[in-house]
């Protein structure tokens, strides 16, 4: 009997390796419980909230840029008043030019505003630039405060 244990236990354990290595080599089950699939699905959607609040943010900041940065347009424009209001400065810098053919001063017959001098101002005043305007018509015409804020208010 000693002869038939001796001979019986390596093949027992030998038995029991390869029961444990098949075992544990074996392919599991792939199969996804209820929970499982529960908790991805709700990672997906979660997911799909995340990126549709990002997308909304990003259009709403697309959106407030848009409305308070000067589009390309308007830098032009700005520059141009900026321009034209040099010019209106050293023009009344130079003194009235009254000898000069076809001048007309800032101020016409009968209290009026140059027309150039008015579609500057009309414009400044409607791109927000009242205070500008004011100081621009009360340096060309010597007007004083009351009298060019009421003008650019109509405007």
């Amino acid at each position: 009997m000693g002869d038939v244990l001796i001979a019986i236990v390596p093949v027992l354990v030998l038995a029991a390796v390869l029961w444990a290595l098949s075992t544990a080599l074996k392919p599991r089950d792939t199969g996804m419980s209820e929970a499982d699939r529960y908790q991805l699905d709700l990672a997906r959607r979660s997911q799909a909230h995340y990126a549709a609040q990002v997308q909304a943010a990003t259009a709403a900041r697309a959106r407030v840029d848009a409305a308070t940065r000067p589009s390309q347009n308007e830098q032009q424009q700005t520059q141009q008043n900026d321009h034209a209001r040099a010019a209106l400065l050293a023009q009344a810098a130079s003194g009235p030019a009254s000898g000069h053919p076809g001048y007309q001063g800032y101020v016409l017959p009968g209290g009026q505003v140059n027309a150039q001098l008015a579609l500057q101002l009309q414009s400044m005043a409607r791109n927000g630039q009242k205070l500008q305007a004011i100081k621009l018509l009360r340096q060309a015409t010597h007007s004083d405060l009351l009298t060019a804020k009421q003008y650019v208010d109509r405007l």
